[in-house]
């Protein structure tokens, strides 16, 4: 066996103390847990705001009659044993987790939402997925409804769609045949008074409001019972403006035609076949080809021909494409097949 001489061994042990760590896992910044948990608290107001959460888990967990505000967008978040609690979440990027809750109101934009172990629980959601309540009682539902100046940009950094939501959908695990545990609220209901804007700072320094026509998700009507029968499917192919044309529209629509209601909403990918099928024609395959095009079904007495004027005013001066159905007979037809297509493409 050899041995290094004392100069050689002095030279490579002061290499060796000199060198930097080059482990990755050394460059990372150390997390504190307790940054991103509230906990143990009643009876006070407390939250987080834009820039400090910036994509991390979250933990809430036994707190009593509290307004709780996330405004940033996390990774997931997990709500357990709260009772009377208000709770605002900015958009997660994976799953929302309520256990053992009782009497809160909740409103957040999310991958998944599962309730287990609850009651009385009211749900404001964006959920891309089918939401689901497991051996949970008295459980409300309605569409996400909210706005203050960074959120669209934290949907984004959540990787979630504006336009994907199923909040309407909601499997129940633990069902009970003539025992519904679900249900869904009134669709003219002020969110404010489930889930009020906070008075204290340095949330009341944001600029937030839940009036329908600020919303950053498109407020839809989901399963609740429409006003007509007659229904349009209008589509927006990408070409890097489509989604501020879609919102456009919406905007529009509500303003000048607030009679048609917003059923429902979906982003999705479609394949040369779906484009077929859903268009009943393939000039369309090119321009789906570019990116996700955006659906919308709208309802209402005279949809079809309120959607295709107004449609004329929001392409103007662009190259941009959208669908619009040409008749009832067409429309049910073309809603089923392109809705039903994109349920299968959803995320579980």
């Amino acid at each position: 066996m050899g041995c290094l001489c004392p100069k050689v061994r002095e030279a490579l042990t002061a290499e060796d103390t000199t060198q930097p760590s080059k482990y990755s896992w050394e460059k990372r910044p150390k997390i504190d847990v307790k940054d991103y948990t509230i906990a143990n608290v009643k009876n006070t107001t407390m939250g987080r705001m834009p820039g400090t959460v910036d994509g991390q888990q979250f933990i809430i967990e036994k707190c009593e009659d509290t307004n709780i505000y996330i405004f940033d967008h996390s990774a997931s978040v997990t709500i357990d044993d709260c009772i009377n609690c208000r709770i605002f979440l900015g958009p997660v990027k994976t799953s929302v987790f309520v256990r053992d809750c009782k009497n809160c109101k909740i409103m957040t934009g999310c991958q998944q939402y599962r309730t287990r172990d609850c009651t009385q629980i009211d749900s404001f959601l964006l959920c891309t997925t089918k939401p689901i309540i497991e051996s949970s009682t008295e459980m409300k539902f309605s569409c996400f409804q909210y706005y203050y100046p960074q959120l669209e940009e934290h949907f984004r950094s959540a990787q979630l769609s504006t336009f994907n939501n199923n909040w309407s959908s909601i499997f129940d695990f633990t069902q009970v045949a003539g025992m519904p545990n679900l249900s869904l609220l009134p669709a003219d209901i002020k969110v404010e008074d489930y889930i009020p804007l906070p008075t204290v700072e340095p949330f009341n320094s944001l600029e937030i409001d839940t009036d329908p026509l600020r919303s950053v998700v498109p407020v839809t009507l989901g399963s609740r019972e429409r006003s007509s029968e007659e229904s349009c499917l209008m589509v927006f192919f990408s070409d890097g403006s489509s989604h501020d044309r879609a919102v456009r529209f919406i905007e529009k629509m509500k303003t000048e035609h607030p009679e048609v209601s917003l059923l429902q909403s979906s982003e999705v990918e479609m394949e040369k076949d779906e484009v077929e099928r859903v268009f009943g024609s393939l000039s369309y395959q090119a321009a789906a080809k570019q990116g996700p095009v955006i659906g919308l079904e709208l309802c209402g007495d005279g949809v079809i021909s309120f959607c295709q004027n107004q449609i004329v005013n929001i392409m103007k001066g662009t190259t941009g494409l959208v669908f619009v159905s040409q008749n009832k007979a067409l429309a049910s037809k073309q809603i089923e097949n392109f809705f039903n297509y994109s349920d299968m493409q959803m995320k579980i």
